[in-house]
């Protein structure tokens, strides 16, 4: 009887496979190693993190910087439960802390982040799917049960107008108006019941962000400042152009809404993920997500009431407003075998899209 021969692995294989984020800094706390968990944590590619320093990830009175400058200080490892972590690009979060002292590596240690919150960050991520569903079925009721007696409707109207006074005109022409916006507002939602597959095919994402930003700059965000944090390295989205801008420019849209008149600042970013695999309804495959676009804005959050319902349709806080903005992306990204995820804290509001790569012209 053989003995199995030992595998050999590499440590960074080990590292990039674990599901927490670990990072490495040295005595300066600049960041020297970052896992592809951590690049999810805080939202940004190894490349920026290990450009960075601790200090400007983190506020100064951060408990990890303590924790940090603790294992610096006595070589000895230290463990906190609970700790709130409150990250200039992430927000906050509670998390479980351990640090370490790296004695092959002097004046290096790790710290690992045991995020508390995966559950609740997956539900925000898939909330949108029962949404588009939800949604799609709507549509198709709203057309045919409400859309064709306001036809009947309106022309009743019409014809008891022939016979009235000039001043109780105005009461059918008020019924012929009222007809007229709910036929448009369910036109609007005709478009959700189109059940037919979406042409997808290699589109820019960049070429998509810029396109939405000049719209929004030239017209409803023109008292916004914009940022953008891109990898110019990212392949192409497997997608359609026209839907991706209508989804972007849908959320850039709500969140100059968000901002104030005065100070609002709309962020726009992409970067490459590891690790997030969603399944397909009503198949056992699973797709790789690895594109995400962020919007980030400044405003006041979204509103406690809406956060359970906020891709269902006709859910808004705004005047005037239908609510069927987000349900709208909700099934656009939900046709591109995409995921949104989302945080909401007042002055950082995030919506992350992810979204699959284009692979020799079809879909992954």
């Amino acid at each position: 009887m053989t003995a199995t021969s030992p595998i050999a692995l590499e440590p960074a294989t080990i590292l990039g496979a674990l599901p927490t984020p670990v990072v490495v800094v040295d005595e300066a706390r600049r960041v020297r190693y970052a896992n592809p968990a951590a690049e999810q944590f805080f939202g940004s590619s190894a490349t920026v993190l290990q450009s960075s320093f601790l200090d400007h990830l983190f506020p100064p009175d951060s408990p990890l910087l303590g924790l940090v400058n603790q294992v610096h200080r006595t070589g000895l490892a230290v463990y906190e439960h609970g700790a709130r972590v409150d990250s200039h690009r992430t927000g906050s979060s509670v998390v479980d802390i351990q640090v370490s002292p790296m004695p092959e590596v002097p004046g290096c240690v790790t710290f690992m982040l045991h995020h508390q919150a995966i559950a609740q960050r997956m539900d925000h991520q898939l909330a949108h799917r029962d949404a588009a569903r939800s949604v799609t079925s709507m549509a198709a009721v709203l057309a045919h049960e409400v859309k064709n007696p306001l036809s009947g409707i309106r022309g009743a109207a019409q014809l008891l107008e022939q016979n009235l006074a000039t001043d109780d005109r105005e009461l059918t022409q008020l019924i012929c108006d009222e007809t007229d916006r709910i036929c448009a507002l369910v036109d609007r939602m005709e478009m959700f019941s189109d059940r037919r597959p979406v042409p997808r095919g290699p589109v820019n994402i960049h070429q998509v962000i810029d396109h939405v930003r000049r719209i929004a700059q030239a017209g409803f965000a023109s008292h916004v400042a914009f940022r953008e944090s891109y990898d110019p390295s990212l392949p192409e989205v497997w997608g359609h152009r026209d839907q991706l801008i209508q989804v972007f420019l849908n959320l850039v849209k709500n969140a100059a809404e968000a901002v104030e008149p005065h100070g609002g600042e709309i962020t726009l970013a992409t970067s490459y993920r590891h690790g997030l695999r969603l399944s397909r309804p009503g198949s056992d495959d699973r797709v790789h997500l690895p594109l995400e676009v962020t919007i980030q804005d400044n405003g006041r959050g979204v509103a406690e009431e809406i956060r359970p319902h906020l891709f269902d349709p006709f859910v808004t806080t705004k005047r005037g407003g239908t609510g069927l903005g987000l349900s709208l992306v909700a099934k656009i990204v939900d046709d591109h075998g995409g995921a949104i995820e989302w945080h909401s804290a007042p002055h950082r509001t995030v919506f992350r899209v992810r979204l699959p790569l284009a692979s020799d012209g079809r879909a992954p």
